[in-house]
């Protein structure tokens, strides 16, 4: 059984995803998105205190990221 993803703050995913290259692109109220310029992945990440294990879980695999690629990152 795989482990849960960790709970994580919409802020830190948005640094996190910066670190693997992403940019922010705009906001449009509590959801900030963001491009990957050299793959052309677009992802929305909800900026709230505490961002849901399997939202988490959908926007890596929209970026096409494993997640243990991306704890790598943290």
């Amino acid at each position: 059984m795989n482990p849960k993803p960790p709970l994580l703050s919409g802020r830190k995913l948005v640094k996190v995803f910066e670190n693997m290259g992403y940019e922010k692109i705009s906001q449009r109220g509590s959801h900030i998105k963001m491009k990957n310029y050299e793959t052309e992945s677009v992802i929305i990440i909800p900026d709230h205190k505490e961002v849901d294990r399997w939202t988490l879980k959908t926007i890596l695999k929209q970026a096409e990221i494993s997640e243990e690629k991306f704890k790598e990152y943290l």
